[in-house]
């Protein structure tokens, strides 16, 4: 398995991350109920909470992209490099989004995207 497959499937465990800082940060979890938890969130708990929907929305154009750029024969070690920088950019979305650096964020957000982006048209 290359390098941008292994990132495929640590991107898909990044929600996880999210929402394990949302709910086990503190108090009050409840599995029984655990959207009603979540919607009663705020400050950081709330913030990873909204950086786990996001990574669930920045997964499957990564993940498209990536299987696509490896169809079409995008240099491998191409391909990997904008993988690592896809995860390593999501990794600093979630700390600047659980810190309230929206500056930040924005900026991690595009270079996530801007990453899955060259790999479509790098591909092409």
């Amino acid at each position: 398995m290359t390098i941008a497959y292994w990132c495929v499937l640590i991107a898909a465990f990044l929600p996880i991350l999210s929402t394990a800082v949302a709910k086990f940060s503190g108090p009050g979890f409840n599995n029984s109920r655990p959207r009603d938890f979540q919607a009663g969130l705020s400050g950081f708990r709330q913030r990873a909470h909204w950086a786990h929907l996001n990574a669930f929305e920045a997964f499957p154009p990564f993940a498209a992209a990536t299987i696509i750029a490896h169809q079409l024969g995008l240099a491998q070690s191409t391909l990997d490099y904008l993988a690592i920088g896809f995860i390593v950019a999501r990794v600093a979305y979630f700390v600047c989004y659980v810190a309230n650096q929206a500056t930040l964020r924005s900026l991690a957000w595009g270079l996530a995207t801007g990453c899955w982006v060259a790999m479509l048209v790098l591909a092409g």
